[in-house]
């Protein structure tokens, strides 16, 4: 008969078990996929090595061999980054030509912008409050850039050049081109042939021809329409014809965005009792809008880079500020990778941060769906 002790004894004979090597297992289960086959491990050690000359070459041109005193004669003797330059030009390629004396007016400006910006970022402040901020920073904003009161001397729309002028235009043009887009996506949906059909013709008009074309037409053709001895200002003339552009890329993503709601969605709002436009405002376009993020952030970026394009119409935006101050007599030649580094720094940083915040809105969106 089998005891207790016999029992006992059985057990301390048997082998112990031991358990898998967690960190083992870890390590394994992260490099699995990298070096799996022998082509991912190739490919993976390839991009490694292109990454490591990519790092080494930057580092050792902006700090090892980099120029950081003197001037552009001490640049021209070096083979590194020339810092000088950008002691020398850097002022002159954010603001560009506005008064130099009245930089910090069009800095505070845009940082009260980008603070707005910043708050209507945060959906806890989704609320009416934001008109009344919205309000109060575009008043302030324009007190500071045109001047004219408060003792602050008023300085032309001819001299807004460099980056404010950048983000102005693509900002402005975006905050009027959505509610237009809007508009015309619901119009092409529409089912009243005539509406439908003049949307259609707007957007695939606008969204045919180049954006250089339209600036052209409105800085040139435009002033021909109005009446004699009446202008129009080069910069509102530029901001229109970004807007109306906008307006029909906008209003092709949320046109999408419509397709995407099932037409039991419809169906609902109408068995509620609730007509075209509150079925449109309450149930359709939240949810048509939230598909539609994406392509809209995408459209975003892409028309913040595209400002670049004003300088055929006169215009000194961001990148033709950094061109000019290349073109000095006193640098030309020597610091030309310096500015287009810069340029392409400042555009990937306000690109990045619109592509961070649509990833952020995603996945606040999709909290609780499915």
């Amino acid at each position: 008969m089998t005891t207790a002790t016999d029992i006992a004894e059985a057990q301390l004979k048997m082998p112990v078990q031991r358990e898998p090597d967690v960190e083992r297992r870890l390590l394994h289960r992260t490099l699995k996929p990298l070096v799996g086959t022998p082509v991912n491990a190739f490919v993976t050690l390839a991009c490694l090595w292109v990454l490591w000359l990519g790092v080494k070459g930057a580092y050792g041109w902006l700090v090892t061999r980099a120029i950081t005193e003197g001037g552009a004669q001490a640049c021209k003797v070096g083979n590194g980054a020339c810092w000088p330059f950008y002691e020398a030009k850097l002022r002159f390629m954010i603001f560009g030509v506005y008064p130099y004396d009245e930089h910090w007016r069009v800095a505070l400006a845009m940082v009260l912008f980008l603070g707005a910006i910043g708050v209507t970022m945060i959906p806890r402040f989704w609320n009416r409050n934001l008109f009344v901020l919205w309000g109060t920073t575009i008043v302030a904003t324009a007190i500071l850039i045109w001047g004219g009161v408060f003792g602050l001397p008023y300085v032309p729309t001819t001299q807004w050049s460099g980056l404010p002028l950048s983000f102005l235009l693509s900002a402005v043009g975006l905050a009027f081109g959505f509610p237009l887009g809007v508009v015309l996506a619901l119009a092409r949906s529409s089912k009243l042939p005539a509406i439908r059909v003049i949307a259609i013709v707007f957007i695939e008009v606008i969204r045919g021809v180049p954006l250089i074309s339209i600036l052209f037409m409105a800085s040139v053709m435009l002033p021909l329409f109005m009446p004699s001895g009446m202008t129009v200002d080069k910069l509102l003339r530029a901001q229109i014809a970004i807007i109306i552009f906008a307006a029909a890329y906008i209003a092709e993503a949320v046109r999408g965005g419509l397709q995407a709601i099932p037409r039991g969605q419809h169906e609902a709002s109408s068995a509620m009792g609730l007509h075209y436009w509150q079925s449109m405002r309450l149930v359709v376009l939240p949810q048509a809008l939230k598909v539609a993020i994406p392509p809209l952030v995408n459209i975003s970026i892409g028309f913040f880079q595209d400002t670049t394009l004003v300088t055929i119409i006169g215009l000194l935006d961001f990148l033709s500020t950094v061109r000019t101050a290349m073109t000095d007599p006193n640098w030309v030649g020597i610091a030309v990778m310096e500015g287009y580094v810069f340029a392409a720094v400042v555009f990937l940083i306000f690109s990045y941060a619109m592509g961070a915040y649509s990833r952020f809105l995603e996945r606040r969106m999709r909290l609780g769906h499915d």
